[in-house]
């Protein structure tokens, strides 16, 4: 089997990422570090049996893990697996100046 290339590694983290309340989550956890459901919930219209199962989408893609702390569970970003979208998206961004100047050397040649 041929070797994945970095975006298509990163395509669960973008599907994950394309829904607006698990962005805001991503978002609130960025902020504010290790996050119950019970804070990420706070001042929002968002049930928590909701956010549990954004949470998990999230989980599922590896860009947050959650951890145990007595009886309640806390949730925290995994940057790793940001990072790796990330430098997805600069290769993608190496093509496209690639193609660019390309066109433009055709087109000025």
């Amino acid at each position: 089997m041929a070797k994945k290339n970095a975006w298509q590694k990163s395509a669960p983290v973008f599907a994950a990422l394309g829904d607006p309340t698990r962005l805001r989550l991503v978002a609130a956890l960025c902020a504010g570090g290790a996050l119950s459901i019970t804070q990420l919930t706070a001042g929002t219209a968002v049930t928590r049996q909701a956010v549990t199962k954004h949470l998990q989408v999230l989980a599922d893609a590896g860009l947050v893990r959650d951890s145990r702390q007595g009886r309640e569970r806390r949730w925290e970003l995994e940057p790793s697996r940001i990072d790796e979208a990330r430098r997805a998206l600069d290769a993608i961004a190496a093509q496209w100046d690639q193609a660019l100047a390309r066109l433009k050397r055709f087109v000025e040649g």
